[in-house]
């Protein structure tokens, strides 16, 4: 019976061993990964089509991984980093072309095989993400659809030890930037982020001012008169 219960318990640690060092495997090869290929927010595709080898390794090792909701950091930052090199797939399939919406279906029809399920990028985003951590804005923030207007990429992974504050760093960094948050007296132009995912910034009765001051060094204008700029769907790529 003893021998029993040792077996059961060194199985559970090598299975325990194993995820985790699959995880920890996706990460640290990921930030290798956006290291080499992104910088100053933008991406070298062409470079990534050239040789996919590291790209197809990545995602190849993300179909068998499993997170669960229970270990958050471990499962947002594992969707959030899935996402974006989804992201990056889908362009290099498609390169050179000038904007991520060339691609019919881009967001809501093309699935990709990762982490055991058949998911869009909107499924990864809007059920994953949002719907498992509905009081969590600041994952628009991270997720990079390939855009000029969408925040930029950053050349690291977010890893599950550092994301409250990477999250946390490129929130200040977008509601910081003046092309981001423009602002001309009283006059204040914001993303369309704000406008399409406005109940996400705006819960306990604070409204998208409140949100943005948050994350400011400079508060907005009192009584400031806000409107949305047009999102620029021009590809993030390296020129």
């Amino acid at each position: 019976m003893k021998k029993q219960i040792v077996l059961i318990g060194v199985f559970f640690l090598v299975l325990s061993l194993g995820h985790s060092q699959t995880t920890t495997d996706f990460f640290n090869k990921t930030d290798a990964f956006l290291q080499k290929f992104v910088k100053d927010g933008r991406v070298g595709y062409k470079a990534i089509k050239d040789d996919t080898s590291a790209l197809d390794e990545l995602l190849t090792m993300a179909e068998a991984i499993s997170v669960s909701t229970e270990n958050s950091n471990e499962f947002q930052a594992f969707w959030i980093n899935g996402y974006n090199l989804l992201v990056i797939k889908g362009v290099v399939e498609n390169y050179p072309l000038k904007s991520p919406l060339d691609v019919d279906g881009f967001f809501d029809k093309s699935k990709h095989n990762i982490g055991g399920e058949n998911l869009t990028l909107n499924d990864i985003e809007n059920k994953l993400l949002r719907g498992n951590f509905p009081a969590e804005p600041r994952f628009h923030f991270v997720l990079v659809c390939a855009g000029l207007g969408c925040p930029p990429i950053i050349s690291a992974a977010y890893m599950p030890s550092t994301l409250d504050s990477q999250l946390e760093t490129q929130t200040e960094k977008a509601l910081n930037n003046p092309d981001f948050i423009r602002v001309d007296k009283k006059k204040v132009r914001i993303s369309q982020i704000f406008e399409w995912y406005k109940g996400d910034f705006t819960k306990e009765g604070k409204n998208l001012v409140d949100f943005i001051d948050l994350y400011r060094k400079e508060k907005l204008p009192e009584n400031a008169k806000v409107s949305y700029y047009p999102y620029d769907w021009t590809l993030n790529a390296i020129q």
